[in-house]
């Protein structure tokens, strides 16, 4: 993709929305002059040749784009050598999609544009305000990452698959919890663990069950005093456990 924009007008927007593509789908991947141009290249045919190849141009519009060069000049992008004119007359004639994006200004109006630059004022456009950049400039990504495939594909933020996997059964899942209806279900080693739930807490210590549980509490929950709980199952309002040695 290409910024594009007028210096003096839009500066400032225009590194703020080349380092956030940038970091959203690398920096090759975005055209700014000040910052892709090497050191002792010959800027009119690196700025021509960027223009003419990008697949999408974003045209950074601020208050003082349509002023003129010096008092009493034409506006500046009526001249045929400006470069900001030039180069969003190469990006359509190659079919690139372009897009206004308004900073401090009012929608483009087609009677201040010349007739070579009059389909501006038809493309749809984007707003970043600075008070509200962040929302802005995610918007800007979104819409570059839905409208270009290539892009999408790069896109640092897209989500995950993976992430939204359940973690594999096996013993690194000895002692995570999953809360269901109020419900906690636990493996691994219980000793000296407390749980709380909607239905009362269970106390697990050391020792032996086999001679029975011992039972306190108002009905709605268990707590057990001691116990191995190896050789015991307790289910909140089920139907087994072991008791005196048998299932129930």
């Amino acid at each position: 993709m290409f910024v594009n924009y007028r210096t003096g007008d839009g500066d400032a927007v225009a590194a703020l929305l080349e380092h956030e593509l940038s970091d959203r789908f690398g920096s090759d991947q975005v055209f700014r002059a000040s910052k892709s141009i090497p050191a002792g290249s010959r800027y009119p045919q690196e700025l021509i040749t960027a223009a003419r190849r990008c697949h999408v141009l974003l045209a950074v519009i601020g208050r003082g784009w349509f002023d003129p060069r010096e008092n009493g000049d034409r506006p500046a992008v009526e001249d045929p050598s400006d470069w900001t004119r030039r180069e969003i007359i190469e990006a359509f004639e190659t079919g690139a999609m372009v897009i206004p994006v308004l900073t401090d200004s009012v929608r483009l109006d087609r009677s201040r544009l010349p007739a070579e630059l009059s389909e501006l004022a038809d493309c749809q456009y984007r707003r970043l305000d600075m008070r509200n950049s962040r929302a802005d400039l995610a918007r800007i990504g979104d819409d570059l990452a839905e409208l270009v495939p290539a892009l999408a594909k790069l896109d640092s933020r897209r989500e995950d698959p993976e992430a939204r996997r359940e973690p594999e059964q096996g013993p690194d899942r000895a002692h995570q919890v999953r809360m269901r209806d109020g419900v906690g279900a636990v493996g691994g080693d219980l000793s000296g663990t407390v749980i709380n739930s909607p239905r009362g807490p269970i106390h697990t210590g050391s020792g032996s069950l086999n001679s029975g549980p011992q039972f306190s509490g108002d009905g709605m929950g268990v707590q057990y005093v001691n116990g191995d709980v190896r050789t015991s199952r307790q289910q909140f309002g089920g139907t087994f456990g072991r008791e005196n040695g048998r299932e129930r």
